[in-house]
């Protein structure tokens, strides 16, 4: 029977603060159940309460009774549409534990929002209206949960009055979850018959569940210790934020501890450079140590002069980090402008950036089936595998082993918009730089030309507008610099003819060498 709690609920986690989340359909009840969560647990002060109670008359749903969805949506359009859009960070505690918890929207429209507020949580409460069941919004975060490494998964149940506290209709909601979502790695589904509004089973266990034997939702998140599914990191790792040089007698590295243990005397490795030194000194906020663990920002200094800059990463030896010039990525995408192979966006990996292109795009996945197909384009809101080139090499790893060099966004580079958060899988498409898409596109002179049929439309209309401003500008200055405006033609006819030529021959050069698995030892910026 669902609702039996396990025999043995685990002992807390040594640290007593819980980051969690909510997600799930629109209006599944979501900021309803984090409201009623806070008001139950006091941590909502009468100043808020008062507020609470005018703004319920005039924004609210619950006819007049306190809608305590009002206590996160604070945006204007929230509280005329009844929706959440942003994400909301709450504090709260209880006796056994501090919590730190983040709403988030139901609403397609605003599934990077979701995803934001999912990548630095440990649990997630998966919310399914107990009328409408699960919804494809539903898959859709639950297969965005489970690619951002979340394995705990608390499964409420919610609007349990509006089907009589059914035990037929909780248990066939739960089994098709289950069901739905065997295939995304979840270690732990605890599941749950709640009524937000009410209160029911979230604080206290309600006697209008007699069926129910588990916990309230409270005791549980108070109790369990959630299994991030990434495996722990016993190496020091470090990557470089800024390079602390106050004046010539001293230089150090700054930077947060991202996994590992620094000490004093400890071999390091700098990458990309890979090059060895030892650490002399660690410097904290609050002085010399001679170590820091995980967590801690500190300054570390090394015995030899190595040329190190932002992006680069510290790491102990040995070491299984891979500085790369191609990498294979699960990403969502956020924008509406669809991502296709070929395109350039800006990538920012922990404190580095590079430029990226998209080699290829193997598959997007049916959040229906949660199986892949292969297509031309990825559009807003879908999840793809791709694989992506940079014009210089970039440590990173597995994304279920270090979230931190696991992870990234893209960014475009003409909004500025982040397009994309992505996870690395390097085990995924193993063959994927053998044979790049990038090459079967049309680049160069051929796209200038026009390559009508080409699904790269929109990037050539860039290219060519981009080329034209460049043109310009160019033959402006030969004209003002000679005093010859014929000059300054032939100048710029010659700039917009040869710039695609010098382009396309670097392209296909870079892309020669990632599919020959060639790299290149790259230090890194100049001391």
């Amino acid at each position: 029977m669902h609702g039996v709690a396990p025999a043995s609920a685990p002992a807390p986690r040594a640290q007593s603060l819980l980051r969690f989340f909510t997600c799930g359909s629109v209006d599944d009840g979501k900021s309803t159940l984090i409201g009623r969560i806070l008001y139950e647990t006091g941590a909502v002060f009468d100043d808020q309460l008062e507020a609470l109670d005018k703004d319920s008359k005039k924004f609210g749903t619950t006819g007049g009774n306190l809608d305590f969805a009002l206590l996160l949506d604070g945006l204007s359009a929230e509280r005329e549409q009844g929706i959440t859009i942003d994400v909301a960070y709450r504090y709260f505690g209880s006796a056994k534990r501090a919590f730190i918890v983040a709403d988030t929207p139901g609403h397609e429209q605003y599934t990077r929002n979701m995803a934001t507020g999912a990548s630095t949580a440990d649990l997630a409460i998966i919310l399914i209206d107990a009328r409408k069941g699960i919804l494809p919004q539903t898959r859709r975060h639950s297969f965005i949960v489970s690619m951002l490494g979340v394995r705990n998964i608390v499964l409420a149940v919610n609007k349990m009055d509006l089907v009589d506290f059914s035990e037929a209709r909780f248990n066939e909601i739960v089994d098709a979850y289950r069901r739905a979502t065997a295939s995304l790695g979840f270690t732990d589904i605890v599941a749950f018959p709640v009524s937000a509004r009410d209160g029911d089973n979230i604080i206290s266990v309600s006697p209008r569940s007699p069926w129910y034997k588990g916990p309230s939702l409270l005791t549980h998140l108070e109790t369990v210790e959630p299994d991030t599914g990434h495996r722990p990191q016993d190496s020091f790792t470090l990557p470089v934020q800024w390079v602390n040089r106050p004046n010539l007698d001293f230089r150090g590295y700054a930077g947060t501890i991202s996994s590992g243990k620094a000490e004093v005397g400890m071999e390091i490795i700098a990458l990309p450079g890979a090059r060895r030194s030892r650490i002399t000194s660690i410097l904290a906020p609050n002085g010399a140590r001679d170590s820091a663990e995980a967590g801690e920002a500190v300054t570390i200094t090394l015995a030899d002069e190595i040329d190190i800059s932002r992006g680069d990463v510290l790491a102990s030896t040995p070491h299984k980090l891979l500085p790369r010039h191609s990498l294979t990525a699960r990403v969502l995408w956020m924008v509406d402008e669809p991502l296709e192979a070929g395109r350039e966006y800006i990538l920012r990996l922990s404190t580095a950036t590079a430029n990226a292109r998209v080699a290829s795009l193997h598959n997007v996945v049916n959040v229906e089936t949660y199986g892949t197909q292969p297509a031309a384009s990825l559009a807003m809101n879908r999840i793809g595998l791709v694989t992506l080139t940079t014009d210089k090499a970039v440590v990173v790893a597995n994304y279920r082993d270090d979230r931190e060099l696991g992870a990234f966004i893209l960014i475009d580079r003409l909004t500025n918009q982040t397009a994309a958060l992505g996870t690395i899988d390097l085990s995924a498409a193993p063959d994927a730089v053998a044979v790049p898409v990038a090459l079967a596109e049309p680049r160069g002179l051929a796209a200038w030309l026009g390559a009508p049929d080409s699904a790269r439309r929109a990037a050539v209309q860039q290219d060519a507008l981009a080329g034209a401003a460049s043109a310009v500008v160019t033959g402006g200055l030969a004209w003002i610099g000679s005093g010859l405006p014929w000059l300054g033609a032939v100048v710029a006819a010659l700039d917009f003819v040869a710039r695609p030529l010098v382009r396309e021959a670097l392209d296909r050069a870079a892309t020669r060498q990632v599919a020959s698995g060639e790299d290149v030892n790259d230090d890194g910026a100049g001391i």
